[in-house]
């Protein structure tokens, strides 16, 4: 602990049971930085909107928490509801539910339309960025 400046004994004998156990260790990918563990209430746009950012930036769970102010895993889940069902899954349907006819159509076109350009935006920026890398080993070539 003291060679690699771990703070705690605990943490180091927890990794070492892992290792020994052939389970594979993860970093957080945070760099050190707190990930904010309490989540919060958020409406339906909210959670469409979370989707659009993390997808629009590569899929950074601990960047969307922040920037939303909910969990890693709240962030996560959106991901995954989303992708499993599309944009009708991130309605919460606990408690009094809308009925079908209730529901706009024209809502739930708009709400696909953000996340599909966040898509759309993130793949031009991938390939404007790899038209630079190209064009950077072009001229070191």
């Amino acid at each position: 602990c003291k060679k690699y400046g771990i703070r705690s004994k605990g943490k180091l004998q927890t990794w070492i049971k892992k290792y020994n156990g052939h389970v594979e260790l993860k970093s957080s990918g945070t760099g050190g930085s707190i990930v904010m563990t309490k989540g919060r209430k958020t409406t339906f746009e909210e959670r469409v909107e979370i989707v659009q950012y993390c997808i629009a930036h590569d899929r950074n769970y601990a960047q969307t928490a922040e920037q939303y102010q909910v969990s890693y895993q709240q962030a996560r889940n959106y991901i995954v509801k989303y992708e499993a069902g599309g944009v009708e899954a991130l309605r919460d349907n606990r408690g009094k539910r809308k009925r079908p006819d209730e529901m706009s159509e024209l809502e739930k076109l708009r709400a696909e339309i953000k996340i599909l350009k966040a898509e759309k935006e993130r793949a031009e920026m991938e390939a404007s960025f790899l038209k630079k890398l190209e064009e950077i080993e072009r001229r070191r070539g």
